[in-house]
Order: structure tokens, then sequence, then C-alpha cells
């Protein structure tokens, strides 16, 4: 017998199994632990944020892949493995452009506006929680790999960080374990918002198979689905129907 599946089934299928397989490395253990406190009347949002993108493209490989289009491509993923499990998400942006304001002339100018644009977006964003999806460098090593999370000052920012970390680190960084360190001062996104916020750094571009793999859309995926899990199962994170996950 012979079963023929439209293409759309079939990647609804893949997506479904690669979901609940990466978040089963995590959720198996069972130490969810509450991440925010939610307002009763305000279901938390999820801003994802998927950094650079347009002509400013972020970390570039030896190779010339820019990290502004998988930081995209990861991000859109996230997003929708949430909507799926019900959570209200928000992205601040949704194609490979600059989000600055318009009638700027130097690289500079769009960079800050695009930056402060980021921030308002948060800003505006009732019950807000950030998720900044970036990819790392460093060219002096280029055997560094591996996914890590960092957290900004504001409260439940590190427990989030923490479990997104150990999801990454079961479905990733298999033997390349990382913890999650808190972020610099110096990242002016995580600086300037009042949301707890944290940014994950997918894998490094200076490091060739990685960039390989990152590049991957089944890979993207799997850390998507990895993302997913560690946000579901910081436990405070509350879907659009008012049940905690």
């Amino acid at each position: 017998m012979v079963i023929l599946l439209r293409k759309r089934d079939l990647l609804f299928s893949c997506l479904f199994c690669c979901f609940f397989l990466g978040m089963a490395a995590v959720l198996w253990r069972g130490n969810a632990i509450p991440a925010f406190n939610v307002r009763d009347d305000s279901p938390v949002t999820v801003v994802i944020d998927p950094g650079h993108g347009g002509e400013d493209g972020g970390a570039v490989s030896p190779g010339g892949v820019a990290e502004g289009q998988i930081n995209l491509a990861v991000s859109l993923r996230v997003s929708d493995l949430l909507r799926f499990m019900g959570q209200r998400t928000r992205l601040t942006r949704t194609e490979d452009v600059t989000i600055c304001d318009e009638g700027l002339d130097t690289m500079r100018q769009r960079k800050i506006s695009d930056l402060k644009n980021r921030v308002k977006v948060v800003e505006e964003t009732e019950n807000a929680v950030l998720l900044s999806i970036h990819q790392n460098s460093l060219p002096s090593s280029p055997v560094t790999h591996g996914a890590q999370v960092f957290w900004n000052r504001r409260e439940g920012a590190e427990a989030l960080a923490e479990s997104v970390q150990a999801a990454l680190n079961a479905a990733v960084n298999a033997g390349n374990d990382k913890l999650p360190r808190q972020i610099p001062d110096t990242i002016y996104l995580m600086k300037n918002i009042t949301a707890p916020g944290v940014l994950v750094e997918c894998g490094f571009l200076s490091n060739v198979p990685e960039t390989e793999r990152l590049q991957d859309p089944a890979y993207q995926l799997r850390l998507a689905a990895a993302i997913t899990a560690g946000c579901l199962n910081a436990g405070g994170v509350e879907n659009e129907s008012g049940v905690q996950e």
C-alpha cells in the first residue's frame, strides 16, 4: 500500500515530531520553576527579537554567511512553536530588514535608530518577556562551538536563561554543556528595557561545521524546539487562555 502525503501535511508532521522530541529532552526532568510573576489580567507576551537584519548583517562567517537571516529563520520557528502551544508572541521583525526610521543618512544613525525601535517594541508590549536570537563569532578560536544564553538584570531573567540553557545543552550541546551568564551592560537592548530578557547565541559562525549546521532548516527547527521547551519549562509563561504552562 502506498500512502501519498501532501507536502504541507508532511511538513506539519515533521514539525510536530521534531518539536516534541526536542522538548522531551528537557521536560522529562520535571523540574519546572517559576520564572516570572504574571499578572492575572495580562498574560505574558514573548517578544522575539531576531538580531540585526537587512544591511546590518551582524556577525559573518569566514565564508560570508551573515547572522541576520539565520536569526530570523530561528526566530520565526520559535514564534510558530510557542503559538502552537498557546503562547502569545510578538516579533520585532518578520523580514530581513533593518527596523530603523526613514531618512537617515549614515549606517551609524540607522543602527542607533534600529536599536531604539527594538527597545520601543518591548517597552510598549504589556507584560513582555524578551527573547533575542543571535549568532556568535570568535575568529581567534575557530573550534569553539555551541549555544549559550545570557540574561539581563531584571527579575525572572536568570531563571528563564537557566531553563533555556538546560534545554539547549540537552538538544544541541551534547558533551559541550555551557552555563548561562549575565549579559554585559554594554548591550544596548538588554540594558534599556524594563522587561526580563534573555539573549540566545545559537552557535559560532567562526566555526565552519557549526555554520553549516546553522544554515540547515532541520537544525534551525531543533534549536527552536529547544528554546521553546526551555521557555515553557521555566514555568512562568502563561498562554492566552490563562493556563500557566
